[in-house]
């Protein structure tokens, strides 16, 4: 069986292992536990500033995003307007085409009117001409004889 020795003379036993321990315990803390929890801090620090800047970039990239949709509202508006301008800039020189040919279609309306009035009268002289002619020729053919 194992047997513990508390005795606190010789000076091999309880004594030297408390001792054995302690420098154990600070050799242990001077080069492996501090460059361990310097490594640590180190990595804790860069962490942190890392998520600062991803924050930041979080932050800038939605005032981005939002000017962006801004920008997009802002230029369909224009867009609109422009169209709606271009769009009653079409109907006004549509109405104008249509006016101008309409014009120009009752120009050419009166012009073969009048043109047809005056034939109509032509013709009709020329057929009150023939008329009397005719009926002179047709009478003097039904009574044999000049009717002059």
């Amino acid at each position: 069986m194992l047997q513990i020795d508390f005795s606190l003379w010789p000076p091999g036993t309880l004594w030297i292992q408390v001792a054995n321990f302690l420098m154990l315990l600070l050799l242990m803390n001077i080069f492996l536990y501090r460059p361990i929890r310097k490594m640590l801090t180190q990595r804790r620090a860069e962490t942190s500033s890392l998520e600062g800047s991803i924050e930041d970039f979080l932050s800038r990239s939605g005032q981005n995003e939002k000017s962006i949709e801004d920008g997009l509202v802002l230029a369909r508006k224009e867009g609109y307007m422009e169209k709606e301008g271009l769009r009653g800039q079409g109907l006004e020189a549509e109405k104008a085409l249509l006016q101008k040919a309409g014009a120009e279609a009752e120009e050419k309306i009166r012009n073969a009117r009048e043109e047809m009035e005056k034939k109509m009268i032509d013709v009709r002289k020329t057929l009150q001409d023939q008329v009397a002619a005719f009926s002179e020729e047709l009478a003097e053919k039904i009574l044999g004889r000049g009717v002059k």
